[in-house]
């Protein structure tokens, strides 16, 4: 089996579960550290003829990360594309159910029990917490509905102020979000860079809780740990 990954997170999920089956992914595949293959460009500008030189048996994606004309471009290569859709945590455990059987992989692996037991053990939260929650700058741009993001901080006790909004990802002007007014505003390391100096300044006289983008946003062997790592990130702002 020899697989290409477009999909961060599941190239994570894939290389510690079924070693020696990738042979490519993207420029922003971070993790294992270690993963040695070639690499094929973006997420959303993966280069078609790169990818089909590596000769695949499968191409993993995923519908928000990667775009369609990209995906239709290696399907008319005749090479065989499976998109996954991860809307919310329940998602995220089927559908790395089913990239990891594509894949080959017969023994369910340990990380995938950690990742559901940490989730299915959570308490219910003491109290809940409003918030915004930037994934971009330079138009702000925060989580709207139906993310999978949105549902993991939901499970956390943390319920963002745009969850019903028509986009799921609208740009709102930056006095809207800093009058809403939230609890705490959460940024993510990505997919723009937040730091203590990017971000918390836009936002003054407002707790903000600079969190792990990897633990937010991907799904697979960090689900693991998102609950104790961002729990613990968020408790650091509301102090």
């Amino acid at each position: 089996m020899r697989v290409v990954s477009l999909v961060p997170s599941l190239t994570e999920a894939v290389a510690v579960s079924a070693p020696g089956v990738l042979v490519g992914a993207t420029d922003w595949c971070s993790h294992p550290a270690d993963l040695d293959v070639p690499r094929v460009g973006g997420t959303k500008n993966p280069k078609a003829d790169t990818v089909v030189a590596l000769a695949p048996d499968l191409v993993i994606a995923n519908e928000e990360e990667n775009r369609e004309p990209d995906l239709a471009a290696l399907r008319a290569a005749g090479i065989e594309v499976l998109v996954t859709e991860v809307r919310d945590v329940p998602g995220a455990f089927r559908e790395l159910a089913r990239v990891l059987d594509a894949c080959g992989v017969t023994a369910r692996p340990r990380w995938l029990d950690e990742a559901e037991e940490a989730w299915s053990s959570l308490r219910p939260p003491e109290r809940r917490t409003t918030a915004v929650v930037p994934i971009w700058r330079r138009p702000w741009m925060v989580l709207g509905r139906d993310t999978f993001a949105g549902d993991v901080l939901a499970r956390l006790g943390v319920d963002h102020l745009y969850t019903t909004h028509e986009d799921r990802y609208p740009r709102i002007p930056l006095d809207e979000l800093r009058s809403a007014p939230p609890d705490v505003v959460v940024l993510p390391d990505e997919p723009y860079r937040f730091t203590a100096d990017d971000g918390p300044e836009a936002f003054p006289g407002l707790p903000c809780a600079l969190v792990s983008g990897r633990h937010l946003t991907w799904y697979g062997p960090s689900l693991a740990e998102a609950p104790g790592v961002l729990s613990g990130a968020l408790r650091a702002a509301r102090r």
